[in-house]
């Protein structure tokens, strides 16, 4: 994961639920075609446009409805760098964080950002710099137990890592 991401603002409401993320009527497609769908009900060109490091912002509850992890995957797919929102959904920023997708939490983004815009996106500092509007907003900071998650490409590489870090120190002195 980049520490730094630059790329074009997709502006949301309210509320933007997993069905209109990865919309059930496309959900038994494989996920490059289901991608192509992706966020259709509220922007039918978005998923032909995204462009790779683009970003997602939103206003509140982003993510909210079913608890299903190809939403957040299907964004991965389509290569958003990162989904800026005042509030996600809890099992949405789980299973997002889970596969590696990078959330950030701002207040201001929503109101400051518009479609288009040149946002730049320090994940390590939690800022962000609208560089259309020449505007500089903060986000929450991530954890950084999050931090590490996200910068292993998701929970399950992350885990990998630290079990092969374990298991270099086996047999040690002061191993396990």
């Amino acid at each position: 994961m980049k520490k730094e991401l630059r790329g074009r603002a997709w502006i949301f409401g309210d509320n933007v639920d997993t069905d209109c993320i990865t919309p059930g009527k496309y959900e038994n497609l494989p996920l490059p075609t289901l991608c192509q769908h992706c966020l259709e009900p509220l922007d039918a060109a978005f998923a032909r446009e995204v462009a790779g490091g683009d970003v997602i912002i939103a206003g509140e509850n982003f993510g909210c409805g079913s608890a299903r992890e190809i939403a957040p995957r299907a964004l991965k797919e389509l290569k958003v760098g990162v989904v800026v929102a005042k509030s996600f959904a809890r099992t949405f920023f789980r299973n997002a964080i889970a596969i590696g997708l990078p959330l950030l939490v701002s207040r201001d983004a929503a109101e400051k950002c518009r479609p288009k815009d040149v946002v730049t996106f320090d994940i390590c500092s939690a800022r962000i710099t609208n560089m259309t509007a020449n505007t500089v907003l903060s986000a929450e900071p991530i954890p950084r137990e999050l931090y590490l998650v996200l910068s292993s490409g998701g929970l399950f590489p992350s885990l990998k890592k630290k079990r092969a870090k374990l298991q270099g120190t086996v047999g040690r002195k002061g191993g396990i």
